[in-house]
């Protein structure tokens, strides 16, 4: 008989507790149960910031049409005082034969008017004897003028305006425009 060699002795590793298969299946249940609520709860939080932005944009449409439908309200209310200083100059003129005075009443209005308006950003554009700005200026004619310079604005036709710096309305004037043919004869 032949004898086998002899293995050494080694100590045995320890052994892995062994979950049964029921036990398995239930840790995973309990695993996609856990999964399933917090599922849930990401698509709640989802659902509430989808409605809350729906919100959000009914809200500030709602705020912007309110602020294009009143934005003018300070001025409007600026504007009451001057509508009430025309209709006693209207009722004053019936009853007055002075015209200077009547004349007079207007200019004051008017003044009026500009400051009020001038607080809200109104401001003229200046012209007369300034170089031509077609950014500025909108040139009706040309003309020669001996007390002009070329391409400098000779007379102011309408008032042009900016709102808070930016172009509202053009100044409408002439351009002086010298004739080079008369320049070089002399």
């Amino acid at each position: 008989m032949v004898k086998e060699p002899e293995k050494p002795e080694t100590p045995e590793a320890p052994v892995e507790k062994t979950l049964s298969l029921e036990e398995e299946c239930e840790q995973l249940r309990q695993k996609l149960q856990e999964k399933e609520r917090e599922a849930q709860e990401n698509f709640d939080r989802y659902l509430r910031a989808v409605a809350e932005l729906d919100n959000f944009r009914k809200r500030t449409a709602r705020e912007k049409e309110e602020l294009i439908k009143f934005g003018n309200e300070h001025l409007m209310r600026d504007i009451l005082p001057l509508i009430d200083n025309l209709d006693r100059a209207i009722s004053h003129a019936d009853t007055s034969e002075n015209f200077a005075a009547f004349k007079e009443g207007l200019m004051m209005v008017r003044e009026q008017f500009m400051r009020t308006l001038e607080r809200h950003g109104l401001s003229c554009i200046d012209c007369v004897r300034k170089e031509f700005d077609p950014n500025y200026h909108e040139a009706l004619f040309q003309v020669d003028s001996p007390d002009h310079e070329n391409n400098q604005v000779v007379e102011e036709l309408e008032k042009g305006y900016l709102l808070h710096g930016k172009l509202l309305r053009p100044a409408k004037v002439s351009v002086c425009k010298k004739d080079n043919n008369v320049e070089s004869r002399e």
